[in-house]
């Protein structure tokens, strides 16, 4: 009698385990899921109002961003994110980028950037390194404001209700609320310079045009992962030097 009962126990205990390993299966699987696909909710939610407006008119594929045709890219973005690829390094946004490190030797390590709009005030952009997590970049390679070419900079973003202008891994989360003719304002050396936004686009990190170097005018162009929370693609911002 004592071994039936000891039998029917180890059964039972067996049983409950294996319904736990299933439902621990089923939910993993159902977070990795909505881990990858969560860039559409993103768009939808945050993207999508932005960019219908009838008084923005940027060169964004707003109705073809997320679709049949680049679920393959996503979910290629989203586990290659999974896997530890290090986004502090703002080297790792453009894995086919080759730029060489010629910025004229100057004695500005870094300057300040500003975006009213968005309630930054001062960021620090270094030209010397690409740690995203201590301030902006300023890529190797590209421009120093206000000097004729592109500077290129590069921030981080995250959620936007995680917005933090003083936290430079959630600085660029409000972005893409950014329309034609907003301001940035760049400080170097204690002299401020007003730039004019006049183009904003999205586009994959396989595309690197935004890295040519413009020699009719001084300008900048801001780069973040979008759309927000994700990895998957590149927001690019780009203004022009005015005159104050």
């Amino acid at each position: 009698m004592s071994k039936y009962y000891y039998k029917y126990k180890k059964t039972k205990n067996l049983k409950r385990l294996s319904r736990f390993m299933s439902l621990l299966i089923f939910l993993t699987g159902i977070i990795m899921a909505g881990y990858i696909f969560f860039p559409i909710l993103s768009w939808q939610i945050y993207f999508a109002p932005v960019f219908a407006s009838n008084d923005l008119t940027v060169p964004i594929p707003n109705a073809s961003i997320v679709g049949p045709n680049n679920l393959g890219s996503l979910v290629t973005s989203e586990i290659s994110n999974i896997t530890g690829t290090d986004y502090s390094n703002a080297q790792t946004w453009f894995p086919n980028l080759k730029i060489e490190n010629n910025k004229p030797v100057k004695n500005i390590p870094f300057f300040n950037l500003s975006i009213p709009r968005l309630g930054i005030k001062d960021a620090v952009v270094s030209t010397t390194d690409y740690d995203l997590d201590k301030h902006l970049i300023d890529y190797g390679g590209t421009a120093i404001p206000p000097d004729i070419g592109n500077a290129v900079i590069f921030g981080h973003s995250t959620l936007p209700q995680w917005f933090n202008p003083k936290n430079y891994k959630a600085i660029f989360a409000t972005t893409y609320r950014l329309g034609l003719g907003d301001k940035i304002l760049i400080t170097v050396a204690n002299v401020t310079y007003k730039y004019v936004i006049d183009s904003i686009t999205v586009v994959n990190p396989d595309n690197t045009s935004m890295f040519n170097q413009d020699v009719n005018n001084s300008y900048i162009t801001l780069i973040t992962c979008t759309p927000p929370g994700t990895t998957w693609k590149r927001l690019v911002i780009k203004a022009r030097l005015v005159k104050i």
